[in-house]
């Protein structure tokens, strides 16, 4: 059983913290993601929309180190360059369409967030840079987990080929760490034996953290509202974006971007193109003509990513709370461990929770190889 590997389901921090300490411990491992880039809701592109080492981030973008240790240290200890979230220069509210745009002087914010230079996923880089180079598998999706009579665990894969045809395989391992949101694991993974149904409830009433949310992003030539004397953060009650921040790179790139307010079914109704006129207008209408012409527009809808969101995320539900009781129960206690940030005992959801939940998976699975 210590010859096969300990297979990771899900490319993204979790995943991919787990396996790193994993592999340091001499542990074989294989990572197994179902998208064709690592990463998971860690999407760094360029402005055609392309992944980018130089990226602005479409998923998770912020960390604050001075309240999360855990990423801070890991982020020092990879040789990461970080920089400081741009807040200097005043915030404008909007309250009331009838009202227009209120200007206030803004404060440094406590603690300060921090972003990393070529994006979110130069933390994806530099962990997957641990790793054997055959130890990480983009493109195949574990839809079935089976444990067998000798305690194995055997993965069914729907894997993608060379010449892009589907195929499907299976794979022998000892122990799976589930590095995936737990309602994305309950609709998207057959167990035999099957979970038991409170924990399969409990899985499924677990929110996926930015799966139910849209990010708008605007490019342009010049940061025109730093110029202004502002910092390019807004809070909105009118919309379509309640809340908006500068989004420009450590390169030097301006942006701005905003978190859509616009539910996840109206978001589809209105069509993708309407969506993203509507967050130009309002771009426009807050930092005037300027705003109009951006260099390019970016825009992710989580809540339409089949490998991110169900149909239970379609309506926000709140934030992952943590708990200490157990995500798995017997007969699959010695055999699967859940890894993914939701499951984390602090900050579940956010890139620190990823990177805490990712060393427990690692521990949990360490303990129980003895």
């Amino acid at each position: 059983m210590h010859g096969l590997p300990v297979a990771i389901i899900g490319a993204g921090v979790a995943g991919l913290r787990a396996a790193r300490l994993l592999h340091l411990a001499g542990v074989p491992v294989v990572v197994l993601e179902a998208r064709p880039r690592l990463g998971g809701r860690i999407l760094s592109v360029d402005v055609d929309g392309r992944p980018s080492d130089d990226g602005i981030d479409l998923g998770p973008s912020w960390f604050w180190p001075e309240a999360q240790p855990a990423i801070g240290a890991l982020v020092a200890k990879l040789g990461l360059a970080a920089f400081e979230q741009y807040g200097e220069g005043d915030v404008l509210v909007e309250r009331f369409s009838r009202e227009g745009t209120l200007r206030f002087h803004g404060g440094v914010p406590s603690p300060r967030s921090f972003r990393l230079a070529g994006g979110t996923a130069a933390l994806v880089r530099a962990l997957a840079a641990t790793l054997p180079t055959d130890g990480v598998r983009c493109g195949a999706r574990v839809v079935a987990i089976t444990r067998l009579q000798d305690d194995r665990v055997e993965l069914t894969l729907d894997v993608h080929g060379a010449d892009g045809g589907p195929r499907s395989e299976t794979l022998a391992c000892a122990q799976v760490i589930a590095a995936l949101p737990p309602r994305l694991l309950a609709s998207s993974v057959t167990f035999t034996p099957a979970i038991d149904a409170a924990t399969l409830a409990r899985w499924r009433a677990t929110p996926t953290w930015m799966a139910p949310h849209a990010k708008f992003v605007a490019c342009y030539d010049r940061a025109f509202w730093r110029e202004a004397g502002l910092s390019g953060t807004v809070q909105s009650l009118v919309g379509p974006m309640p809340e908006l921040h500068d989004a420009s790179t450590a390169s030097g790139r301006p942006a701005l971007f905003g978190f859509v307010g616009i539910g996840a079914d109206q978001r589809a109704a209105m069509g993708e193109v309407a969506v993203r006129d509507a967050c130009l207008a309002q771009l426009v209408r807050l930092f005037g003509e300027a705003a109009r012409a951006p260099r390019a527009t970016l825009f992710k809808d989580w809540a339409a990513d089949p490998l991110t969101a169900t149909s239970a995320d379609r309506v926000p539900g709140g934030h992952p709370v943590p708990s200490p009781q157990p995500w798995v129960l017997a007969p699959w206690d010695a055999q699967l461990v859940l890894g993914g940030s939701e499951v984390s005992l602090s900050e579940p959801g956010y890139l620190a929770g990823a990177v805490t939940a990712g060393s427990a998976a690692a521990a949990a699975v360490r303990a129980r190889r003895g």
